[in-house]
């Protein structure tokens, strides 16, 4: 088995000074440790009855799409306001400086289907507190979450926790 922790880069001053980055693109780039993290995220998640699969653009499509087919169920693209075609549903949620919105399709999931989020990386939480809501707002369930990496420090978690949603990780870094 890998060690996934040490596949994981970390680059000091990116995007910005003072920022630690955690980048996963080392730990996609190794065959092994990518079809490892899939699989031990897909793992925790299959005796659940998960009935689909939802990525966060863009890191978690990468994540989500490969749980999605180790667990045999559908992908839902959680895109930028936009960029999906046909009817959508769309969730604001904050940034540092100012708004975002986040869409999916309005008809893809509904009352009766279990959805698993699943992410690279949870920070702060802002960005999968309001994918939780967007998908709730189906009338779908949604209360396991899944990241290949937490933020500890930054309290998303914990944020996701208090929402009613169970957080499983691969690995545990410190934000900065």
């Amino acid at each position: 088995m890998a060690d996934l922790k040490a596949l994981v880069r970390s680059i000091p001053d990116y995007p910005k000074k003072g920022i630690l980055f955690r980048d996963i693109t080392t730990l996609i780039e190794n065959p092994e440790g990518f079809r490892q993290s899939v699989e031990e995220i897909a793992a925790a998640h299959r005796p659940l009855g998960i009935t689909h699969v939802a990525g966060i653009e863009a890191r978690g499509f990468i994540f989500g799409a490969g749980v999605a087919i180790a667990l045999g169920v559908g992908f839902i693209p959680v895109r930028k306001k936009g960029k999906l075609p046909g009817e959508t549903i769309g969730q604001n949620y904050a940034l540092e400086y100012g708004v975002d919105t986040i869409e999916i399709h309005a008809d893809v999931v509904g009352p009766g289907d279990k959805v698993l989020l699943v992410d690279d990386l949870i920070a702060t939480g802002g960005t999968a507190l309001a994918a939780v809501s967007l998908l709730r707002r189906t009338g779908a369930e949604v209360i396991h979450a899944g990241f290949v990496i937490d933020l500890f420090d930054l309290g998303g978690a914990e944020k996701l926790r208090a929402a009613g949603v169970n957080v499983f990780k691969l690995m545990d870094f410190e934000g900065h």
